[in-house]
């Protein structure tokens, strides 16, 4: 099993260091191959995806990610920007369908933003299309407008679209998730504005004729919004466009205590993956020790269920995790009182320790 370890920026490379340690207690064997992605690459190698970042990527039976951001490289070319890299990479891998569950803790239901009765027994998968939307869509850009309110004035435009075929392939990634889950589905557009999302919903109404034993409602993404933070233990799995999902997930990691306890899985038609916490490079603590691993360890266990076909270790270092939150141990973002502070390499050792069932609180 060949795994690309892509570290990337920021606190980037202390949360991947700590996911690796995790992967190499497991008595599995890995092949394991590092290079630079992001910022980092650029310094490098003068581009945020260099040649030999996207061979490895693409050789690898899955990838590692940590994150990608450096704010001295904002005045770049958008091009040569480190998040450029996390678009190539889902672009050449055909990274299509994002998984991202929000599962809340019972042990840090303090620490969600909302009441704990609102999350206790949280656990939502949102499924998210990657690779269309405006994100994607030709043509972009600026030009000089010559209709609209402000006619001869710089205006930037981009161009949201979907084909059926891109709607269909995810919906059959959600559906199929939620025939294992609770049977019921959320899509969430906008298809009272925008005809982009009218087909979306037409063709997911079409798509779920094949699923009779999953439930289907239809929402739109404000209502998906405000539905979050109001009753969010009514929605299991929603699926929704490139745009609205890049939301939503964030919004949804925010119910689980702290956005460093999202993990992701961006995969395609194949299986293969990318794996990667859902936050970003958070410069700002990079260095300091302080970063919360979680999310990025929760990400290799997806990797071992999702590409790896190792479901038995998967749980073991899920279970590791909530053996050593039930212990009191807190990064940081999560810590509150009467729990015991710790930092990015502690947390990896308590982890460590749990799969070796020598842990101690």
């Amino acid at each position: 099993m060949k795994i690309a370890i892509l570290p990337g920026d920021g606190i980037g490379t202390e949360i991947v260091d700590e996911a690796v340690r995790v992967l190499g207690a497991l008595d599995l064997r890995f092949e394991m191959e590092t290079e630079p992605v992001g910022g980092a690459a650029y310094a490098v190698h003068g581009h945020p995806l260099p040649e030999r970042t996207l061979k490895l990527a693409l050789e690898a039976d899955a990838v590692l990610f940590g994150a990608v951001g450096d704010y001295r490289y904002d005045t770049l070319e958008r091009s040569l920007r480190p998040e450029q890299a996390v678009l190539g990479l889902r672009k050449h891998l055909g990274l299509f369908a994002n998984l991202r569950p929000a599962l809340c803790y019972e042990q840090l239901t303090h620490a969600s933003s909302l009441k704990p009765e609102l999350v206790s027994g949280l656990d939502i998968l949102i499924v998210r299309e990657l690779t269309g939307d405006v994100y994607f869509g030709q043509p972009r850009g600026r030009r000089t407008a010559v209709d609209g309110h402000f006619p001869g004035s710089l205006e930037g435009f981009d161009t949201m679209r979907y084909s059926k075929p891109e709607i269909e392939r995810i919906a059959h990634v959600a559906f199929r998730a939620a025939s294992t889950r609770g049977g019921k589905l959320t899509s969430v557009d906008k298809a009272n504005v925008l005809e982009t999302f009218q087909l979306w919903r037409d063709v997911v109404t079409e798509v779920h004729a094949q699923y009779p034993d999953v439930e289907l409602e239809h929402m739109y993404v404000d209502n998906a919004a405000m539905q979050l933070v109001k009753a969010p233990k009514k929605l299991d799995v929603l699926v929704t466009g490139n745009l609205f999902g890049d939301i939503l997930s964030d919004e949804a990691a925010m119910l689980t205590g702290s956005i460093g306890m999202l993990p992701s899985a961006s995969l395609n038609e194949s299986g293969k993956g990318m794996y990667e916490p859902s936050h970003g490079s958070a410069p700002d603590i990079a260095g300091k020790g302080v970063a919360n691993p979680l999310a990025t360890i929760l990400s290799a266990a997806m990797m071992l269920r999702y590409s790896l076909g190792q479901l038995d270790a998967a749980e073991r270092i899920e279970q590791a995790v909530n053996t050593v939150l039930s212990a009191g141990l807190r990064t940081p973002d999560i810590w509150s009182e009467g729990t015991r502070k710790v930092g990015t390499r502690e947390m990896g050792d308590a982890i460590v320790s749990a799969l070796a069932g020598k842990f101690e609180a």
